[in-house]
């Protein structure tokens, strides 16, 4: 599988970011408007819908359409992890179905004093074998 990572500095404590990405508001305000993200439904480990928190087991179904083109596509995760220590924390999701032929997305979360550090580790495989992977650098 291929691999994309990318570390960005947040101007805000530990606490807020990570609350920030514990529900599917951090999710919709992340995910550039060229993407067309539309959730449809989001269903709590326990069948609730809408959870206030994104814990192990929620699954998130939704769709995109890059740039406004071709037709929309479906895309469902599950949060297959999370935890938190003191100062540190992480979830994972993991694409059930969608454009890709996998996809796993852990998010760490450090707190450095006053700002937090968020680091993306995506590990993902295009469809099509070779060719899928000719492109998987333009992909992500």
């Amino acid at each position: 599988m291929d691999t994309y990572e990318r570390s960005v500095r947040v101007r805000a404590p530990f606490e807020a970011v990570w609350e920030f990405h514990s529900d599917k508001s951090g999710l919709v305000a992340l995910t550039p408007g060229w993407m067309k993200l539309e959730v449809e439904e989001i269903t709590g480990p326990d069948g609730e819908p809408d959870p206030d928190v994104l814990e192990v087991g929620s699954i998130l179904r939704s769709s995109v359409r890059p740039l406004g083109i071709g037709p929309r596509q479906s895309w469902t995760s599950e949060i297959v992890a999370r935890e938190r220590e003191d100062g540190t924390a992480y979830f994972r999701d993991v694409m059930t179905d969608g454009p890709f032929a996998e996809w796993e997305h852990t998010h760490h979360f450090y707190a450095d004093g006053d700002e937090t550090i968020i680091r993306d580790h995506v590990e993902y495989e295009l469809p099509m074998g070779a060719l899928g992977r000719g492109v998987g650098p333009l992909a992500v």
